[in-house]
């Protein structure tokens, strides 16, 4: 069975995307690395040298574990996951928004993106296509009540986000982190539109491209 390395930058990552594979994916073996000072420094910095240099450091150490692909499960840092597909181009490297990128596009309209932590926003419209429209909304507070415990809160605040989006007229809820993952039922059951997530996404389509 081949191994898929995970490699995280928020701790709540790690559940959404291993029950994912568990839903998909049962026999892949899996591989969790988790940095969850690459989130907080991002907050406070930018993608600059040092921080491209910590992504190949980490993707390095998976690929010497035998990864045969790697899957960055945060979907602030576009430019250090392109830099680490270069590198290792034998073997497939995915952002964690890729898949779900695609999918909304082959939907196309007026998409609406939650993310609950703002340099998402920064840079993940800019990886949609131009063909169609990206409304973008954040869910503030919705991290802090996820790492103080209340995930109620969290999923509620996910889902009046996706709200505000919907009465702008998007016709597709697409959450940007694998943390927002969670929130998908409880978003589902506050709007009309489908609601992507970019753990199902990912597992499907790195599934597509490593034999079983």
């Amino acid at each position: 069975m081949p191994r898929i390395a995970l490699i995280h930058a928020l701790a709540h990552s790690v559940a959404p995307i291993n029950q994912a594979f568990a839903r998909h994916w049962p026999q892949a073996g899996l591989m969790n690395l988790l940095d969850d000072s690459l989130s907080s420094d991002l907050a406070k910095g930018s993608l600059d040298a040092r921080m491209h240099q910590r992504f190949q450091t980490l993707a390095d150490y998976a690929v010497d574990c035998g990864a045969d692909g790697i899957l960055f499960t945060c979907s602030a840092f576009g430019s250090c996951i392109d830099a680490v597909a270069d590198r290792h181009a034998s073997m497939p490297v995915l952002k964690p928004n890729e898949a779900m990128i695609a999918a909304a596009a082959r939907q196309g309209g007026r998409i609406g993106l939650v993310a609950s932590f703002a340099p998402t926003l920064a840079s993940m419209p800019a990886e949609f296509p131009a063909t169609v429209s990206v409304d973008v909304e954040l869910a503030e507070g919705a991290l802090a009540a996820l790492e103080s415990g209340d995930s109620a809160r969290h999923d509620a605040l996910a889902a009046e986000a996706a709200q505000r989006l919907c009465e702008r007229g998007c016709n597709l809820i697409a959450l940007a982190q694998f943390s927002l993952a969670r929130a998908a039922d409880t978003v589902r059951g506050r709007v009309s539109v489908p609601v992507l997530t970019t753990v199902d996404s990912a597992v499907e389509l790195l599934r597509s491209r490593l034999p079983s």
